[in-house]
């Protein structure tokens, strides 16, 4: 099973104040879409993707707030730690890759964190990353998650396309 296991790659961080914009272009010149968000400590604080970037949550931003998109920063738009699910390492040990990604599409996701836990001290850790994409290229499958409304907008234009 092809997790990006972070005790061998490092995982693309970005700081919270930097702007989405510049965390966009990490992002593809890393070839990835997902950045973990770190404080200046190095400890993670959340998590944002490029979905987050080119989807809803800039443009609810910038109907809500008077700012332009270049100035809407990381730390706006990130899943923050305290939201961020994982899967323990253990579960992922007995899975398949199948489960996995129909974890991911039932979740409307398209990367899970995975996170050990010290068994000597109990401290968890993120340990690797799943990517939908590189899951379903593993298997040779089309990958299509279910599509979750987070917004009114969202769930009317679902409900009106149906």
């Amino acid at each position: 099973m092809t997790m990006t296991d972070l005790r061998q790659v490092g995982a693309l961080t970005v700081e919270p104040h930097v702007s989405i914009e510049w965390a966009l272009t990490r992002m593809r010149v890393g070839g990835v879409r997902l950045l973990l968000v770190t404080n200046p400590d190095g400890n993670v604080v959340g998590l944002i993707t490029s979905h987050d970037i080119q989807g809803e949550k800039p443009l609810q931003l910038l109907g809500h707030m008077n700012v332009r998109h270049a100035e809407i920063r990381v730390r706006d738009i990130m899943t923050p730690k305290a939201e961020l699910e994982c899967i323990s390492l253990d579960e992922v040990l007995a899975a398949s890759v199948g489960h996995v990604l129909e974890t991911l599409r039932r979740a409307g996701r398209h990367h899970a964190l995975v996170c050990d836990c010290d068994r000597r001290t109990g401290a968890q850790s993120i340990r690797g990353i799943f990517s939908a994409s590189r899951l379903s290229q593993q298997l040779g499958i089309l990958f299509e998650p279910i599509e979750v409304a987070t917004t009114f907008a969202e769930l009317e234009s679902a409900l009106t396309a149906g």
